[in-house]
């Protein structure tokens, strides 16, 4: 196994062509970081005496497995945090912005009042009892209430109870009838599977897909860590395909032929593409053309379509740039392909990240791969039962006649409305500064901007160790208090550098966060202009 990249890249073989650039932590800016070295010293130093567990004799997979949003980065924010609330006066701001992860409710983004009504409710069913009535009746409007009791009626007794494996019958009925609704063809709910949240679900298609180290998976450069790390774990290879700046951060399908040659010339058994659609790092939105040179891609060379779809909702262009889900393209084509997607109340308006609520689909999979994921679900017992309720809620909201419709949408597109103009106005800041360039979000939670660093700079790093993009970030971070996650975390093309960031920040936020950005960025180039 070649050796781990720190912060944000993962292990390949060392025959792999495929290695993401290899980043390494600002100790400069962040002395409490330890390398793995010294951690592995005092971790040994600690240990009980001849114990048997050592870093060096676990799995190593698990070891070496690197996920950047949650990286050094947000580890010096959280402890530049606890300085403030300590009452610190060594920093030039009074908060840490935590923008290196798509986590609305941590930014303050308000809770889908219907959806906490209905948890309330059958978390504490005595609310329903009739001497409770005319009191929960005061407090709970009249469909909430009913939905509760609904809830508990296919739940059972207790949403402390396990489910089945796959997830509520009822539930996973709702689901099919909402991906009907959405792409204008049948679903069924014997091919949903309720899941803790969609990186769940991802993770067990992939332990399902990789059979052995020469498993191949071909992922989007930038692309969300997850796979990365999941694949390390996995033991399987990563195969990377550049998506393209220039276009919004389209595909270059024509591409991807050669990307399948290169790996499988090199013994890589290619198995599967992962699209990220709308994308995370990047918020493109894929066209409907590029969706279906996809779907061809795949029929032709026979391998499994891995649709991330959980962004299905954060759509800004929805003139130019509509969702459409693969599953509907696919059934438009009347394609073979096997196809799983996933979907998460984590993102869109829900926004419900700690509650752990996802599900996938599966299309086109035969009866003996479906039996095989029954038994992988019957593994873990069942996903969190109040994700479950969340998922359901999703996608089957109040109706127009509902006492909660008006409330309901009302929140909905007041999220939407501000998450949209916060992208603009974000975006537009990004583009005013020197040496920095950003694509619009179509879609998702976040900006990719790229930053031509000046040459002095990345120089200085390069000598001391340090990767250009990850020193910037934390210099940022140690400026304004606002964390973001380097590029080189998500994957870039060599010789160029960007940053993730959110746009998740409260409004009243906003302006404070870019006016120090600003004097951060424009005080920077100052310092390491040519």
């Amino acid at each position: 196994m070649s050796k781990l990249a720190t912060i944000a890249s993962v292990s390949f073989r060392n025959n792999s062509p495929y290695i993401l650039p290899q980043i390494r932590s600002s100790f400069s800016r962040f002395p409490k970081m330890l390398s793995s070295s010294q951690s592995s010293a005092i971790h040994s130093s600690n240990s009980p005496r001849n114990s048997t567990m050592t870093p060096d004799s676990i799995n190593q997979r698990v070891r070496t497995m690197e996920y950047a949003v949650r990286g050094a980065l947000p580890i010096r924010a959280e402890q530049i945090q606890r300085d403030l609330e300590a009452g610190s006066k060594d920093y030039n701001f009074n908060k840490t912005i935590f923008c290196n992860i798509g986590n609305p409710q941590q930014l303050e983004q308000k809770p889908i009042t219907f959806l906490r009504q209905v948890s309330s409710l059958v978390e504490y069913p005595e609310l329903l009892s009739l001497e409770n009535s005319s009191h929960t009746k005061a407090l709970f409007p009249e469909d909430a209430i009913q939905r509760a009791k609904d809830v508990l009626s296919y739940v059972g007794s207790s949403v402390g109870a396990y489910t089945g494996s796959t997830g509520l019958p009822k539930v996973r009925q709702s689901v099919a009838n909402f991906i009907k609704q959405r792409d204008g063809f049948e679903s069924s709910p014997d091919n949903i599977q309720l899941t803790n949240g969609a990186s769940g679900a991802v993770e067990r298609v992939l332990e399902l897909i990789v059979s052995d180290p020469s498993v191949g998976i071909m992922i989007p450069i930038p692309q969300y860590p997850l796979y990365t790390a999941s694949l390390t774990r996995f033991g399987a290879q990563a195969v990377p395909y550049y998506l393209n700046e220039s276009t919004d951060w389209g595909m270059d399908v024509s591409g991807l032929d050669k990307v399948i040659n290169d790996a499988r010339s090199k013994g890589i058994n290619v198995k599967s593409i992962v699209v990220i659609n709308p994308g995370n790092p990047t918020g493109g939105v894929l066209s409907e053309q590029n969706m279906q040179e996809i779907i061809k891609f795949c029929e032709k060379e026979k391998i499994v379509l891995l649709a991330d779809e959980v962004y299905q909702t954060n759509v800004y262009m929805p003139d130019q740039k509509p969702f459409h889900s693969f599953k509907k393209i696919a059934c438009q084509l009347d394609s073979p392909v096997e196809m799983f997607s996933f979907h998460s109340i984590s993102k869109g308006m829900i926004g419900e990240c700690g509650r752990r609520g996802g599900y996938l689909e599966m299309h086109n999979i035969s009866p003996e791969i479906k039996e095989i994921l029954f038994k992988m679900a019957s593994v873990s017992l069942c996903s969190n039962v109040l994700g479950q309720i969340a998922v359901d809620i999703m996608v089957n909201p109040p109706k127009p006649n509902d006492p909660s419709y008006k409330l309901y949408n009302e929140e909905i597109n007041g999220i939407y409305s501000s998450l949209k103009l916060r992208s603009q106005k974000l975006c537009d800041a990004f583009n005013k500064q020197e040496n920095m360039s950003c694509r619009p979000a179509q879609g998702a939670m976040y900006l990719f901007p790229q930053i031509v660093l000046p040459s002095k700079f990345v120089e200085k790093c390069k000598s001391e160790g340090k990767e250009p993009d990850q020193e910037y970030s934390m210099m940022m971070l140690e400026a304004t208090g606002v964390c973001v996650v380097p590029g080189s975390g998500f994957g870039q093309v060599p010789g160029t550098y960007h940053f993730r960031s959110t746009f998740l920040p409260p409004e009243r936020d906003f302006d404070n966060f870019i006016a120090t950005f600003d004097k951060f960025h424009s005080s920077f180039m100052s310092e390491f202009r040519n």
